[in-house]
């Protein structure tokens, strides 16, 4: 089971960290990606990061978002700098068994198992 935490309301530019938490599971072992779905939008690719601790980013956040792992937390996280209104969605962290490379790694078929999803609302 993965479970979201950390979404809210802020202000544009301001800072959010969205955490994934695995219970039952070594997350160690997993590549664990982020996604989210705004209000009459595809969901679509934010970041990912895989067993190696390799990270991949969607154009629109590179420079801004960073995702990484605190294995001794067993969580993955999503440091989001910089927030800007059309970062407003639903995130949700999804998870594969192993080593994920490539472009598999932004692909939401890649993905086992879903987070339930958490609100981000950016304000102008």
């Amino acid at each position: 089971q993965l479970v979201e935490s950390g979404g809210g309301l802020v202000q544009a530019a301001d800072s959010l960290r969205l955490a994934c938490a695995a219970s039952g599971r070594t997350f160690s072992l997993y590549t664990v990606g982020w996604f989210r779905q705004a209000p009459g939008k595809e969901r679509s690719f934010v970041a990912a990061i895989n067993r190696s601790g390799n990270t991949d980013y969607a154009d629109s956040v590179k420079g801004r978002f960073t995702t990484f792992r605190d294995n001794a937390k067993n969580t993955v996280y999503l440091q989001m700098n910089s927030l800007k209104p059309e970062d407003t969605a639903v995130y949700s962290c999804a998870a594969r068994f192993g080593q994920v490379t490539g472009t598999g790694i932004s692909t939401e078929r890649t993905y086992d198992y879903w987070g339930q999803g958490t609100q981000v609302t950016v304000s102008s």
